[in-house]
């Protein structure tokens, strides 16, 4: 699992009470579970489509960094999978998937705007989480292309409830 149990303490500071019991108890759930909807993969299908559909039966708890980067900026799952990218930012706030340091922050500060409209705490979480890890942001060897793309994604996020 790439996770640690300590995702249950970030879950009970995200969540709405009555969340925070049915996230915790679904970590070995997959999202097609969750959202009880089955998807066939079909054949021919677009490298992008095919891993979506595959992780959409992949247990949670067994996401790794690239997994979360791909279905959250696809904007699939984003109720169970955005406590698990913060619990990684907050480890990481450069958490890499295959594209470059950071690549997960952008996916997240770059995802749907009603979900986070909709989800205000985890909103004001992730703003913390960036606004914490500023100097790590600012220090970073990470190009000036890639900083100037982190910070002005921030900028737009922080306006979704604004």
């Amino acid at each position: 699992m790439y996770f640690s149990k300590n995702i249950h303490a970030l879950i009970a500071h995200l969540l709405p009470t009555n969340s925070i019991h049915y996230l915790e108890t679904n970590l070995n759930k997959t999202i097609e579970q969750l959202e009880k909807k089955y998807l066939e993969i079909p054949k021919e299908e677009s490298y992008l489509i095919t891993t979506c559909l595959n992780l959409r039966k992949k247990p949670l708890g067994d996401f790794d960094i690239e997994d979360l980067r791909i279905m959250i900026g696809q904007n699939s799952g984003l109720i169970y999978l955005i406590p698990l990218a913060i619990k990684a930012l907050e480890n990481n706030i450069l958490a890499e998937g295959d594209f470059y340091k950071g690549d997960l922050l952008k996916s997240v500060l770059t995802s749907d705007n009603e979900f986070w409209k909709n989800n205000k705490l985890l909103w004001e979480k992730i703003i913390a989480v960036f606004e914490k890890n500023q100097n790590i942001l600012n220090e970073a060897n990470l190009g000036w292309e890639i900083r100037k793309e982190l910070f002005l994604a921030f900028e737009n996020f922080k306006e979704i409830n604004s």
